[in-house]
């Protein structure tokens, strides 16, 4: 079982699809409309980045706030929202062949976003484009396996929003105000995706005792769809033939004739 690979960048994904979440905020003043800048990576990256001088070799200036960062915090395994793992979910690939593949597996991912200003109006100003969609959660369609086109809607959950300003130092420090917000995104991990043929035939047997291995076999049905070339999407019929094993016949329930077997 294990060893079969399967990799659908399914948490590649879901990462990528919270990140443009917040890809457009902007800042505005009086007379400057800017957008702001969003990294991936934890905030103490950007702080140390803050602390450091410039070089006056090169001209190059300290990092330029206000930016918003986030990464990933925890992977936990979500039971709530689990269901049956024998379960297969069907997807059609083409007329003969259909493709399958188990229930997902749920899984939370836990996300740290952190909005990183100079003064409290930028950092409000951020903070009001962000909260009002979530109540507390955000429903975001992502395209989890594209093989089988399968899209879910992963819920993006609003857990916390923490607050600190780095206002104490010396003269030398800068002033940070920093909004830390925690989420959880709820997503789902999905197994291989095997082929499998459109089951075009049933057969039934009816027995006289529970016991099969030794009761005769009373009744058998055959199922096919009529005509024989008709593929899954098709409106066909079906074929029935009643084959009686206690008189050795074989009755054909749309004509209603017996035949000697």
């Amino acid at each position: 079982m294990l060893g079969t690979y399967s990799y659908h960048e399914i948490f590649r994904r879901t990462v990528v699809a919270f990140g443009t979440l917040f890809n457009n905020i902007e800042l505005r003043r009086s007379t400057e409309v800017m957008k702001v800048p969003l990294a991936y990576g934890p905030k103490q990256k950007f702080l140390a980045r803050l602390d450091q001088n410039p070089d006056p070799t090169n001209k190059r200036v300290q990092i330029t706030l206000p930016r918003i960062s986030f990464e990933i915090n925890g992977i936990q395994y979500d039971p709530v929202r689990k269901v049956s793992p024998t379960q297969k979910i069907k997807f059609p690939k083409d007329n003969d062949e259909n493709k399958n593949v188990f229930m997902p597996v749920p899984y939370n991912l836990s996300f740290e976003l952190a909005i990183i200003s100079k003064n409290q109006e930028d950092g409000l100003q951020i903070l009001e484009q962000i909260l009002p969609f979530f109540q507390p959660h955000y429903n975001l369609s992502v395209k989890l396996v594209p093989d089988v086109e399968e899209t879910k809607d992963v819920p993006v959950v609003l857990t916390s929003v923490d607050y600190e300003d780095t206002y104490e130092g010396d003269f030398s420090s800068r002033r940070a105000i920093i909004y830390t917000l925690q989420f959880t995104v709820k997503t789902f991990l999905y197994g291989p995706v095997t082929d499998s043929k459109t089951i075009k035939k049933v057969i039934t047997d009816y027995y006289t005792d529970t016991n099969t291995s030794t009761a005769p076999r009373e009744v058998r049905y055959t199922i096919q769809p009529d005509p024989l070339s008709a593929d899954a999407d098709d409106d066909f019929g079906f074929g029935i033939v009643d084959e009686d094993f206690s008189d050795n016949k074989k009755r054909n329930p749309v004509s209603g004739a017996d035949e000697d077997i």
